[in-house]
């Protein structure tokens, strides 16, 4: 063997004992490296289990409307839905719907929509939804409307609901919702 090639294994050798011995120290005495923003990209988070099937809008060619399907959590942890947007409307809320004096009324869901470990969350007609007021668009039916949830941890779902005709349940705004910007009006005009 060569000078050349003896100095060359030597180095390499030295390179992998080095790397050795890297891994066999106390990592407690030294900082992490923060993680870089590929690794930050690629790694999945602790909600990736949220997904939403069948989802849908109720067809509308201004003012207000809403989005239903069923959110599945296939995580081990629950998973908190606290607001919703998309391009074709500013203002959207996280509803539910509750009797008050023998009539149905929506109202904002206070602390949005918790979907348990394993589990699923319906949102339809006549119950929770997610409300979508002040059009900017028409939905008509047959559109495709890409939308985001932001969920409790910061993390974001992204969907795409489809247009679809429906004449709505026959529920209400419950008086002082929406801070007083909306009137109050049956549902048949938008869920």
């Amino acid at each position: 063997m060569g000078k050349t090639s003896r100095f060359g294994a030597g180095l390499v050798l030295a390179l992998a004992m080095g790397g050795l011995t890297a891994c066999a120290t106390d990592d407690s005495t030294t900082a992490a490296p923060a993680p870089s923003a590929t690794t930050a990209a690629s790694a999945p988070a602790a909600t990736s289990g949220l997904t939403m099937t069948d989802p849908w809008i109720k067809a509308a060619d201004e003012g207000m409307t809403a989005a239903f399907g069923t959110l599945v959590n296939g995580g081990t942890t629950d998973i908190t839905v606290v607001s919703a947007a998309t391009a074709v409307s500013p203002m959207m809320e996280l509803h539910e719907t509750t009797m008050v004096n023998g009539a149905m009324q929506m109202q904002p869901k206070q602390g949005g929509f918790t979907i348990p470990a394993g589990g699923e969350h319906v949102l339809e007609p006549g119950g929770d939804h997610i409300m979508m007021m002040g059009l900017t668009t028409p939905v008509k039916a047959g559109d495709q409307v890409p939308m985001t949830l932001t969920l409790g941890d910061g993390s974001t779902v992204q969907f795409t609901a489809v247009g679809k005709p429906f004449t709505g349940a026959q529920e209400s705004y419950a008086p002082g919702a929406h801070g007083g910007a909306m009137p109050s009006m049956s549902a048949g005009a938008h869920s």
